[in-house]
């Protein structure tokens, strides 16, 4: 079955996602802010949830047309193939967003939703009551600038959400985005890199593995597997792919933390993702850290707001920091916070900044080559 994918990500990881979609051989239909659209079939459901790292979610696209009413919306979703995906048992709940459209009333847009759907299935299957007792498909609508698309989800629980993370402190930098922070400091075997302020350990985690070719989604579920029209071997035949193309590597990252309670949680969190071979987890102060004779690159998301006590506190750090890496060079640094002036107190303007976003938080990753 030919379908048209739609993979959301973090503002900001567009780009990244789009070459991880192109890498697994699917061909990019287009490209917008957190989404981009693709030409895929069943296989692709598959290998889409369990091998992007940079993904939030894999929608199914039923379709799109314009809506500036509530009408233009019933008729729309109305004249979708629903039948092609659901069946008369089958749960077909309606959730959505509308940004910049003349309908903006997300819960009238979810009961027009359900209403036209529910009369398409009618005139479909003859019946007028649903039981929605089966498989779920989670129905979800996107109505940007009056053009609205209809999907189903079928990732189910967000893809950052990989499995290793049981437990995490504080604010916790989302997968997806630790993983896109870590892929631009381009890691490589013959550098270590280095999270000296590793919290729940994610950023080193996500690190170790991209270069051992860990697939993020290899030991999760995912709705669709119990969608009717995907073969489970497809999800088998899957599953294989990412279990046989894991690698050995001789990549090194070191995590580190003052705080014993955020070392113990990342040395469990590396076990559960399988990546304690490369992943080296010990307590050390940022201010201290060194080894001599290596090149390496330090990436890391220093504490700020519910991580540390004031701002005062994370804006004295900074300065330390600040000092302390550039002690360093020529060690190359990368550092994700949210705080607006990160570069007054750091003492050095950045190279390169790149505004991201940790889920709708948003942020700055500063990009220091030539640490001086």
């Amino acid at each position: 079955m030919k379908l048209e994918l739609v993979a959301t990500c973090l503002f900001g990881l567009e780009k990244l996602l789009g070459e991880e979609i192109e890498a697994l051989g699917y061909e990019k239909i287009s490209t917008i802010d957190g989404r981009v659209t693709f030409l895929g079939d069943e296989e692709a459901v598959a290998l889409s949830n369990i091998f992007l790292r940079y993904a939030e979610r894999v929608f199914i696209k039923v379709g799109a047309f314009h809506a500036e009413s509530f009408d233009e919306l019933f008729e729309g979703t109305r004249k979708l193939p629903w039948h092609e995906f659901i069946g008369r048992d089958d749960a077909f709940p309606v959730k959505g967003h509308a940004i910049k459209s003349a309908l903006h009333s997300i819960p009238d847009c979810q009961a027009i939703t359900k209403k036209a759907i529910v009369k398409a299935m009618t005139e479909c299957y003859g019946i007028t009551e649903f039981p929605e007792t089966g498989i779920k498909y989670q129905i979800e609508f996107f109505i940007l600038n009056d053009e609205a698309t209809l999907m189903i989800d079928t990732s189910g629980v967000a893809l950052h959400k990989r499995g290793y993370r049981k437990d995490a402190l504080g604010a916790p930098i989302r997968e997806t985005l630790a993983a896109a922070i870590a892929a631009t400091s381009r890691p490589r075997e013959n550098v270590l890199l280095w999270d000296p302020m590793c919290g729940s350990g994610t950023i080193a985690i996500e690190a170790a593995m991209k270069m051992k070719n860990i697939a993020p989604g290899k030991n999760r579920h995912f709705a669709a597997e119990e969608f009717s029209f995907i073969d489970k071997k497809i999800w088998e035949r899957a599953r294989e792919e990412a279990a046989e193309g894991e690698i050995k590597t001789d990549f090194e990252v070191f995590a580190s933390d003052i705080d014993p309670d955020a070392v113990e949680l990342a040395a469990k969190n590396a076990r559960l993702a399988g990546v304690d071979d490369v992943v080296k987890v010990f307590s050390m102060d940022a201010r201290k850290i060194s080894a001599p004779g290596r090149r390496a690159t330090i990436v890391t998301n220093p504490p700020y707001g519910e991580r540390l006590g004031t701002l005062r506190e994370a804006e004295a750090l900074y300065r330390e920091i600040g000092v302390h890496f550039r002690s360093l060079a020529p060690w190359q640094v990368y550092i994700i916070t949210s705080h607006p002036a990160f570069e007054r107190f750091y003492g050095k303007k950045a190279d390169k900044v790149r505004k991201l976003y940790n889920g709708m938080l948003p942020c700055y990753l500063y990009q220091y080559f030539k640490n001086k």
